[in-house]
Protein backbone atom coordinates (compact mmCIF):
# COMPACT_ATOMS: atom_id res chain seq x y z
CA UNK A 1 0.00 0.00 0.00
CA UNK A 2 1.33 3.59 -1.04
CA UNK A 3 1.90 5.75 1.52
CA UNK A 4 -0.42 9.07 1.63
CA UNK A 5 1.74 12.37 0.96
CA UNK A 6 3.38 13.88 3.85
CA UNK A 7 2.80 17.66 3.89
CA UNK A 8 4.81 18.83 6.78
CA UNK A 9 7.86 20.51 5.75
CA UNK A 10 11.21 18.26 5.85
CA UNK A 11 13.14 17.68 9.30
CA UNK A 12 16.68 18.79 8.37
CA UNK A 13 20.06 16.52 8.42
CA UNK A 14 22.62 18.62 8.58
CA UNK A 15 26.53 18.25 7.43
CA UNK A 16 28.41 21.21 8.86
CA UNK A 17 31.66 20.73 8.23
CA UNK A 18 33.72 22.95 9.73
CA UNK A 19 35.61 23.43 13.20
CA UNK A 20 33.75 24.74 16.04
CA UNK A 21 36.94 26.47 16.78
CA UNK A 22 36.37 28.67 13.29
CA UNK A 23 32.67 28.73 13.04
CA UNK A 24 31.41 28.57 17.10
CA UNK A 25 28.37 30.96 15.95
CA UNK A 26 27.26 28.36 13.13
CA UNK A 27 27.41 25.39 15.87
CA UNK A 28 25.65 27.46 18.63
CA UNK A 29 22.84 27.85 16.30
CA UNK A 30 23.03 24.78 15.00
CA UNK A 31 22.71 23.68 18.86
CA UNK A 32 19.83 26.10 20.11
CA UNK A 33 17.62 25.04 16.36
CA UNK A 34 17.83 20.84 17.91
CA UNK A 35 13.91 20.54 17.37
CA UNK A 36 14.09 21.20 13.74
CA UNK A 37 16.73 18.74 13.46
CA UNK A 38 16.78 14.84 12.40
CA UNK A 39 20.64 15.04 13.06
CA UNK A 40 23.99 15.82 12.65
CA UNK A 41 26.99 14.78 10.64
CA UNK A 42 30.64 15.22 12.50
CA UNK A 43 33.20 15.37 10.66
CA UNK A 44 36.64 16.54 12.28
CA UNK A 45 38.94 15.63 9.30
CA UNK A 46 37.08 13.93 6.27
CA UNK A 47 36.29 11.09 9.06
CA UNK A 48 37.24 10.88 12.98
CA UNK A 49 41.02 12.14 12.33
CA UNK A 50 43.90 10.61 13.39
CA UNK A 51 43.57 12.02 17.23
CA UNK A 52 40.45 13.28 19.77
CA UNK A 53 39.48 16.62 19.36
CA UNK A 54 37.98 18.48 22.43
CA UNK A 55 35.94 20.84 20.34
CA UNK A 56 34.14 18.40 18.15
CA UNK A 57 33.96 16.36 21.24
CA UNK A 58 32.28 19.06 23.11
CA UNK A 59 29.68 20.18 20.45
CA UNK A 60 28.63 16.59 20.03
CA UNK A 61 27.75 16.60 23.66
CA UNK A 62 25.45 18.84 23.46
CA UNK A 63 23.92 18.38 20.85
CA UNK A 64 23.18 14.69 22.21
CA UNK A 65 21.85 16.44 25.45
CA UNK A 66 19.54 18.07 23.09
CA UNK A 67 18.04 15.15 21.40
CA UNK A 68 20.27 14.97 18.39
CA UNK A 69 21.59 11.92 16.30
CA UNK A 70 25.16 12.75 15.78
CA UNK A 71 26.38 10.75 12.97
CA UNK A 72 30.08 10.00 12.16
CA UNK A 73 31.26 10.79 8.92
CA UNK A 74 32.89 8.01 7.32
CA UNK A 75 33.60 7.46 3.53
CA UNK A 76 33.08 4.51 2.27
CA UNK A 77 34.54 5.31 -1.23
CA UNK A 78 32.09 3.33 -3.22
CA UNK A 79 33.08 0.25 -1.80
CA UNK A 80 36.50 0.21 -2.39
CA UNK A 81 37.41 0.99 0.71
CA UNK A 82 38.31 -1.69 3.17
CA UNK A 83 35.54 -3.02 5.45
CA UNK A 84 38.40 -2.76 8.27
CA UNK A 85 39.39 0.74 8.13
CA UNK A 86 35.61 1.42 7.37
CA UNK A 87 34.89 -0.33 10.66
CA UNK A 88 38.20 1.71 12.71
CA UNK A 89 36.57 5.24 11.78
CA UNK A 90 32.87 3.98 13.06
CA UNK A 91 34.64 2.84 16.37
CA UNK A 92 37.04 5.87 16.67
CA UNK A 93 33.12 8.47 16.13
CA UNK A 94 31.73 6.54 18.95
CA UNK A 95 35.08 6.24 21.39
CA UNK A 96 36.31 9.82 20.86
CA UNK A 97 32.86 11.86 20.68
CA UNK A 98 29.86 9.42 21.45
CA UNK A 99 28.68 9.41 17.98
CA UNK A 100 25.50 7.28 18.46
CA UNK A 101 25.14 7.43 14.51
CA UNK A 102 26.61 6.57 11.57
CA UNK A 103 27.52 8.62 8.01
CA UNK A 104 28.22 6.36 5.14
CA UNK A 105 29.10 8.68 2.33
CA UNK A 106 30.14 8.09 -0.83
CA UNK A 107 28.42 4.64 -0.98
CA UNK A 108 27.65 2.71 -4.02
CA UNK A 109 23.86 1.89 -5.23
CA UNK A 110 24.17 -1.31 -7.77
CA UNK A 111 23.21 -4.29 -6.22
CA UNK A 112 26.38 -6.33 -6.26
CA UNK A 113 27.70 -4.69 -3.68
CA UNK A 114 25.19 -5.21 -1.15
CA UNK A 115 26.30 -7.88 1.10
CA UNK A 116 29.16 -5.94 1.23
CA UNK A 117 27.21 -3.18 2.93
CA UNK A 118 24.97 -5.56 4.91
CA UNK A 119 28.33 -6.24 6.62
CA UNK A 120 29.31 -2.51 7.04
CA UNK A 121 25.63 -2.15 8.50
CA UNK A 122 26.03 -5.05 11.44
CA UNK A 123 29.64 -3.42 12.35
CA UNK A 124 27.88 0.07 12.23
CA UNK A 125 25.02 -1.23 14.98
CA UNK A 126 27.70 -3.19 16.63
CA UNK A 127 29.47 -0.10 17.53
CA UNK A 128 25.87 1.73 18.84
CA UNK A 129 24.75 3.42 15.92
CA UNK A 130 21.27 3.75 16.65
CA UNK A 131 20.72 6.05 13.19
CA UNK A 132 22.67 4.45 10.04
CA UNK A 133 22.50 6.50 7.31
CA UNK A 134 23.80 5.62 3.91
CA UNK A 135 24.67 8.73 1.38
CA UNK A 136 24.07 7.25 -2.13
CA UNK A 137 23.78 11.02 -3.40
CA UNK A 138 21.17 9.47 -6.18
CA UNK A 139 18.40 6.82 -6.16
CA UNK A 140 20.26 2.83 -5.30
CA UNK A 141 18.95 -0.09 -5.48
CA UNK A 142 15.64 -0.28 -3.16
CA UNK A 143 17.72 -3.63 -1.38
CA UNK A 144 19.69 -0.83 0.07
CA UNK A 145 16.58 0.28 2.36
CA UNK A 146 16.72 -2.95 4.44
CA UNK A 147 20.45 -1.97 5.41
CA UNK A 148 19.79 1.49 6.50
CA UNK A 149 17.51 4.15 8.59
CA UNK A 150 17.87 6.97 5.71
CA UNK A 151 19.02 6.86 2.16
CA UNK A 152 20.46 10.36 1.05
CA UNK A 153 19.14 9.64 -2.54
CA UNK A 154 20.14 12.97 -4.15
CA UNK A 155 23.46 15.16 -3.57
CA UNK A 156 24.24 17.97 -5.76
CA UNK A 157 23.47 21.65 -6.74
CA UNK A 158 20.17 23.55 -7.04
CA UNK A 159 20.18 23.44 -10.93
CA UNK A 160 20.40 20.13 -10.98
CA UNK A 161 17.18 19.57 -8.08
CA UNK A 162 15.27 22.00 -9.50
CA UNK A 163 15.35 19.55 -12.78
CA UNK A 164 11.75 18.20 -13.05
CA UNK A 165 13.59 15.19 -14.64
CA UNK A 166 15.12 14.54 -11.47
CA UNK A 167 12.09 12.85 -10.17
CA UNK A 168 12.04 9.94 -7.73
CA UNK A 169 11.33 6.34 -8.74
CA UNK A 170 7.98 4.89 -8.34
CA UNK A 171 9.24 2.41 -5.84
CA UNK A 172 10.07 5.43 -3.02
CA UNK A 173 6.55 5.78 -2.76
CA UNK A 174 6.21 2.22 -1.24
CA UNK A 175 8.06 3.54 1.58
CA UNK A 176 7.51 6.60 4.27
CA UNK A 177 9.41 10.01 3.22
CA UNK A 178 11.06 9.87 6.73
CA UNK A 179 13.30 6.98 4.88
CA UNK A 180 14.90 9.15 2.24
CA UNK A 181 16.83 12.73 2.41
CA UNK A 182 18.19 15.43 -0.13
CA UNK A 183 21.10 17.26 0.14
CA UNK A 184 21.21 20.44 -2.33
CA UNK A 185 23.98 23.05 -1.76
CA UNK A 186 24.45 25.99 -4.62
CA UNK A 187 20.84 27.17 -3.52
CA UNK A 188 19.78 30.78 -4.24
CA UNK A 189 17.94 32.95 -1.65
CA UNK A 190 14.17 32.30 -1.28
CA UNK A 191 14.03 29.17 -3.81
CA UNK A 192 11.61 26.16 -2.75
CA UNK A 193 14.01 23.51 -1.74
CA UNK A 194 11.98 22.37 1.47
CA UNK A 195 8.56 22.12 -0.83
CA UNK A 196 10.51 20.49 -3.81
CA UNK A 197 11.63 18.23 -1.41
CA UNK A 198 8.43 17.22 -0.28
CA UNK A 199 7.21 16.94 -3.03
CA UNK A 200 9.50 14.05 -4.39
CA UNK A 201 9.38 12.07 -1.39
CA UNK A 202 12.01 13.47 0.83
CA UNK A 203 11.35 13.52 4.88
CA UNK A 204 14.93 14.57 5.58
CA UNK A 205 16.83 17.12 3.62
CA UNK A 206 18.91 19.98 3.66
CA UNK A 207 19.51 23.20 1.25
CA UNK A 208 22.57 25.21 1.82
CA UNK A 209 23.69 28.67 -0.42
CA UNK A 210 27.50 27.07 -0.57
CA UNK A 211 29.20 26.03 -3.49
CA UNK A 212 32.72 24.74 -5.23
CA UNK A 213 34.38 22.05 -4.00
CA UNK A 214 33.20 22.52 -0.14
CA UNK A 215 29.64 23.20 -0.07
CA UNK A 216 28.55 22.23 3.61
CA UNK A 217 30.51 24.43 5.71
CA UNK A 218 27.11 26.71 5.46
CA UNK A 219 24.05 26.04 7.31
CA UNK A 220 21.07 25.93 5.83
CA UNK A 221 18.27 28.27 5.24
CA UNK A 222 16.13 27.05 7.52
CA UNK A 223 18.17 27.46 10.21
CA UNK A 224 19.90 31.16 8.95
CA UNK A 225 16.44 32.79 8.69
CA UNK A 226 15.70 31.08 12.49
CA UNK A 227 18.64 33.80 13.72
Amino acid sequence: MKETKETKDPMLLVPLYEHPADRPEEWERLIRSAGQLHSVVLNPDSGPGRAPDERFAAVAARLRDAGVPVLGYTDTDYGRRPHAAVVQDLLRHRDWYGADGAFLDQAAADPELLPHYGRLAVAARAAGARTLVLNHGVHPHPGYLRLADLLVTFEGPWDAYRDPAATPPPWTADHPARRFCHLVYAVPPDAPAAELAAERHAGVHCAVPGTGAHPWGTLPYALEAAG
